[in-house]
């Protein structure tokens, strides 16, 4: 089963660091965070992505071309026979990468259809390379596979960036709660779908959260997946920040592999 990654966004909000690279390559704890994601999705036995480029796409395409020789200690033959052996072998160990150009200016919707061909099975997942979670992907797709329909989203309830705070008529607080969880269901990002998504997806232009999604869920065929575990996106240099924090201190909830290990 393919993994779909959306790759190809300007990352405006985090310019401190996507100025000079794409924001799928920006670092938690020294390693991209695209890195991170297809980790976790391997961990659950899929190991077959498909990448959408975009935006500094080429700097992608040069992370796993030289992704043998950056992981791994080598010995190299110079001359006319030149030749390099790779000395031991790094963990990430028969991933299937798919780099394919997208566009620059396509939106998300656009940028999955255009990979349509690379999509063999009915079933595919598709994410952004920008969010992490500890979410049970297995979980997901018996979920998506046990309803039936097109599409299935994970749905989290955030977590407030501010305290909330409750008054009285005189302004007196009555209860103070610092960061509390929403009550309300936000998309995750983390998808499954069926190859009938394909025909809910218009051109380069189709922004895969409004039109697809609004006749997915009026048609019955989009459905959610709840998750009350951790999901972070990276889409601020504070949560940037927050994010290496955790990995940092041995604290990353998404950090469900274990090296050479994966779930079944």
């Amino acid at each position: 089963m393919k993994v779909v990654v959306l790759c190809g966004g300007l990352g405006t909000r985090l310019r401190e660091e996507t100025e000079f690279r794409p924001k799928p390559l920006v670092e938690v704890g020294g390693r991209p965070i695209l890195w991170h994601i297809m980790k976790t999705y391997a961990h659950y036995g899929f190991r077959e992505f498909v990448l959408c480029l975009g935006y500094r796409g080429n700097m992608i395409k040069d992370y796993f071309l030289n992704y043998e020789a950056m992981n791994n200690d080598f010995t190299i033959c110079l001359g006319r026979k030149s030749h390099i052996d790779f000395n031991g072998c790094h963990e990430e160990q028969n991933f299937q990468v798919t780099l394919a150009d997208t566009g620059l200016e396509s939106q998300t919707g656009g940028r999955i259809g255009r990979i349509r061909r690379y999509i063999e099975d009915d079933t595919f997942l598709v994410t952004y390379g920008d969010g992490l979670t500890d979410a049970n992907i297995s979980a997901m797709v018996e979920f998506h596979r046990s309803h039936g329909k097109l599409a299935s989203v994970t749905a989290v309830r955030p977590i407030s960036r501010f305290g909330n705070v409750t008054l009285d008529s005189s302004g007196r607080v009555g209860q103070f709660k610092e960061k509390p969880q929403s009550d309300s269901w936000i998309s995750a990002g983390f998808m499954v779908f069926n190859r009938g998504v394909f025909d809910y997806i218009g051109g380069d232009d189709c922004v895969l959260e409004r039109e697809p999604f609004e006749r997915l869920a009026a048609a019955g065929e989009l459905m959610a997946y709840r998750h009350d575990g951790f999901f972070y996106a990276m889409d601020t240099f504070r949560e940037y920040q927050y994010l290496n924090e955790l990995w940092s201190t041995g604290a990353a909830p998404w950090k469900v592999w274990r090296n050479g290990v994966h779930a079944q």
